[in-house]
């Protein structure tokens, strides 16, 4: 077998998921969302359903679904897109993979910036390339332009960026991306920028393509994702957006992956994409509210939090809060004894992972939220009195 895949653990989130199952726990491990989606899409997929095609759609993407994303990027961000500039994809994960096996040849290095999401280093290595991690500090987890420059090396192909950041919840400044971009101009790099997140954005924040910065239109392969615009993670519905000569090499790579994803859902995200923008901000104000909650439960309990400008999740320190075991140790003590599921932040990095360090997603609704503070409590009493 692939020694790859012979050597490579089970994905942290299956494999909490199922500890969480196994135990009775509260799943606050795996980024699934209670809430969030705007009632008229599920309609309108179960009418696809019923009264549209169930065979092959066009392994780009039907038609209407790749306007609708061009035309919602040129509505909110400005960007002159076209339906061409779009592959639709089966989730952000096959999006990503498409992307990496499109860029990278044997031998290629990759850069990455760390905790990162867990398939972009095994990918890229499927594709034969080599991965090189600039680890990012906490608490800040600031891009360092020297760090940039010391990683980039003759062989260096690509950049993955990640922003907004999972699992750290960062979202990067304008001094960071430019950092990224001047980067790929000089060395004459492309970025494939998962940008999944644009959406769940908190305390008023405002998101900027990676692809709209000068001299990054024709260098960029964005990757978005359905699932997480409108909370629908079980949709598996991604795309990429590119200029026509990268995205249809992509596309190509893409094809041979998934070739085509489901229509009736592909029809049902057109819909949300083209009935207007009046489900972002309620779906903001309801993750932020669901954030302060689990954050203020999780303070009176006695640990230490990370405030999230983005995505789904919060992180604990752990060392801060005053416990003095790794992640690992806890998240199994806590899904295990206490019947909270966690993730341990170290499943996110290789070369330097940190290990006082756990992740929380907060889109719970308010019972969840409250299970899971209590399960969080007994989890902390659990190392007080060891």
């Amino acid at each position: 077998m692939n020694p790859l895949y012979e050597q490579i653990q089970t994905s942290v989130f299956e494999r909490m998921s199922t500890l969480a199952a196994n135990h009775g726990a509260v799943n606050l491990g795996q980024g699934f969302p209670d809430f969030g989606w705007p009632d008229g899409i599920l309609d309108a997929a179960a009418r696809a359903l019923l009264e549209g095609s169930n065979q092959y759609a066009p392994s780009r993407g039907l038609p209407q679904l790749r306007s609708a994303v061009a035309e919602h990027y040129n509505r909110h961000f400005g960007q002159a897109l076209e339906a061409d500039d779009v592959c639709v994809t089966s989730g952000a994960t096959e999006a990503l993979s498409a992307c990496i096996f499109a860029v990278v040849a044997p031998g290629d290095e990759v850069i990455i910036f760390t905790p990162a999401y867990d398939s972009y280093a095994p990918t890229i290595r499927r594709a034969g390339g080599v991965v090189r991690e600039i680890a990012l500090q906490p608490l800040e987890w600031r891009i360092d332009r020297a760090a940039v420059e010391s990683a980039i090396g003759p062989q260096t192909r690509a950049i993955v960026f990640n922003n907004p950041q999972n699992p750290t919840g960062r979202l990067f400044d304008a001094v960071e991306m430019q950092v990224i971009a001047d980067a790929a101009i000089e060395h004459d790099l492309i970025v494939i920028s998962d940008e999944v997140w644009e959406h769940i954005l908190l305390d008023g924040q405002q998101f900027t393509p990676l692809a709209t910065l000068r001299g990054m239109e024709r260098r960029v392969l964005k990757v978005g994702s359905a699932g997480k615009i409108f909370s629908l993670t079980g949709w598996k519905v991604g795309w990429i957006a590119a200029a026509p000569e990268l995205a249809s090499i992509a596309a190509r790579a893409h094809q041979f992956l998934t070739f085509s994803t489901a229509p009736n859902l592909q029809a049902a995200v057109a819909f949300g994409m083209a009935d207007g923008d009046s489900w972002i901000e309620p779906m903001r104000r309801r993750f932020a509210s669901a954030r302060d909650a689990m954050t203020a439960g999780l303070e009176d309990a006695g640990y230490s939090t990370l405030h999230p400008a983005s995505t789904y999740f919060l992180c604990v320190d752990l060392a801060a809060s005053g416990i003095d075991a790794d992640d690992e140790t806890f998240a199994a003590a806590a899904v295990e004894q206490a019947g909270v599921a966690v993730v341990p932040l170290s499943a996110f990095a290789e070369d330097e992972p940190p290990r006082h360090l756990v992740r929380l997603c907060f889109s719970k609704r308010e019972e969840t939220i409250a299970a899971g503070i209590a399960a969080m409590a007994r989890a902390r009493a659990l190392f007080a009195s060891s």
